[in-house]
């Protein structure tokens, strides 16, 4: 079916309902820039993906007659939440009225209607089935959480990870209690960083965390328990350390090393992850002589002053993360890059420069692309110089995009895996 010459304009009245706005096109915000969405830039609503509305938040749209870019009411602007395996290549592009509440920190992408069908600026980065929503919140699971929980009544970590399976519907966290594929294992209540976008512990003036962080320190006991049975017998099992309910896990390296050799001692199936800043390069080292199989490492921008922006290190640089991967690279460890994608951000051609160079002297075997769960508004008054140009595209100065990253980096590393997933190593 041929598409529509032009997309429109997507909106929400206050009560949800979406709109369509047949007087102003579609258009989409990159950075600082606005930037009209064309049919290529689009791809139908994913399956699992949620429409929300951005309140107090007026929609952007071109005038169907003039060009010109205009507020685009009646209604507020509106989003798209990608479910996982999904890339975003725009934000949503509206004003903000005075005023207007912090949003909560979710990726947001922008949305249009092409004909009487919503579409979305995204791309399909990861097309792995484990991940598909229709897999998760199935009706046993209530059962399973009372079941293991009744089985380890001791082990704290469960009724963390009880909250976060049933009331933040946290995949990772429900993988546990269906034992399979990639589980998460919560360990560290503290962080060595006040990243921007946190999303388990956020100042009390801005958006709420949609995570409660952890509040102790398991027993290494509380860990194997929980990591041995689930590597044994899950099929592509994966036990992952640093979720989104807890701070950054190498704080607790010396338990988790502990944990690591206990669970080695007595199988060597599956993958032992841990998703981590890297900051502590001692702690990288003894998590691999641990068995300690791969590092997803979180990076806004391989940039210093960006890098800095952004996670507000506490004791520790950039440098050192490059010196973590390095080491771990040199043990043998499978080494990924968690890269925070932000749209008018990531694709620009210092951004783009500065990560290739960082996978080339490192050797990041993998780039797996996030949306950043952000306001978008915060994170360009933080990580974009001045208030940029809202208006038409500048050839010069806009951004590349986002797929055009994708592409570069799979021209300049052919072997580089470019998903959205850790990779299960081990049978």
């Amino acid at each position: 079916m041929r598409k529509p010459a032009v997309l429109m304009v997507a909106a929400s009245d206050r009560s949800g309902r979406v709109m369509r706005n047949d007087n102003a096109r579609a258009v989409a915000r990159a950075g600082n820039y606005f930037v009209e969405l064309r049919p290529p830039d689009v791809i139908p609503l994913p399956e699992g993906a949620t429409l929300m509305r951005l309140p107090g938040r007026v929609p952007v749209g071109a005038d169907t007659l003039s060009g010109e870019f205009v507020q685009a009411g009646p209604g507020e602007a509106l989003a798209a939440i990608l479910p996982q395996g999904y890339t975003r290549t725009f934000v949503p592009a509206y004003v903000s009225k005075p005023n207007s509440p912090t949003l909560p920190l979710f990726g947001y992408s922008a949305a249009a209607f092409d004909g009487d069908r919503v579409v979305v600026a995204a791309m399909r980065t990861d097309d792995r089935d484990t991940w598909d929503p229709c897999h998760y919140n199935l009706s046993e699971l209530p059962a399973l959480v009372e079941a293991l929980c009744r089985a380890y009544p001791d082990n704290r970590i469960l009724g963390q990870l009880a909250k976060c399976a049933i009331e933040y519907q946290c995949y990772t966290a429900q993988n546990l209690f269906y034992r399979r594929w990639e589980a998460g294992i919560p360990v560290s209540p503290t962080c060595n960083a006040r990243c921007l976008g946190c999303i388990s512990e956020q100042p009390s003036e801005c958006c709420p965390s949609p995570q409660q962080r952890i509040e102790f320190v398991p027993t290494v006991d509380e860990i194997v328990d929980l990591a041995l049975p689930h590597l044994e017998e899950a099929p592509e099992a994966i036990i992952s350390f640093g979720q989104g309910c807890e701070g950054e896990p190498t704080n607790e390296w010396r338990v988790i090393s502990e944990a690591c050799r206990a669970v080695r001692t007595r199988t060597d199936r599956g993958t032992i992850n841990i998703n981590t800043n890297a900051g502590n390069t001692q702690a990288v080292q003894a998590l691999c002589d641990a068995g300690m199989d791969s590092f997803r490492v979180s990076l806004v921008s391989a940039r210093r002053v960006y890098y800095e922006r952004y996670h507000h290190p506490l004791g520790w640089s950039l440098a050192d993360v490059e010196r973590s991967i390095a080491a771990a690279r040199n043990r043998g460890a499978f080494v990924s890059l968690n890269y925070l994608a932000f749209p008018g951000f990531t694709d620009l051609e210092p951004e783009v420069d500065a990560v290739c160079s960082l996978i080339e002297r490192t050797g990041v075997q993998m780039v797996q692309f996030r949306n950043l769960n952000i306001d978008p508004e915060v994170f360009s008054s933080v990580m974009l110089e001045g208030p940029g140009k809202r208006g038409r595209r500048d050839e010069a100065l806009e951004p590349a995009g986002i797929a055009q990253v994708i592409a570069h980096l799979q021209d300049c590393f052919p072997d580089l895996v470019i998903g959205n997933f850790s990779v299960a190593l081990r049978g």
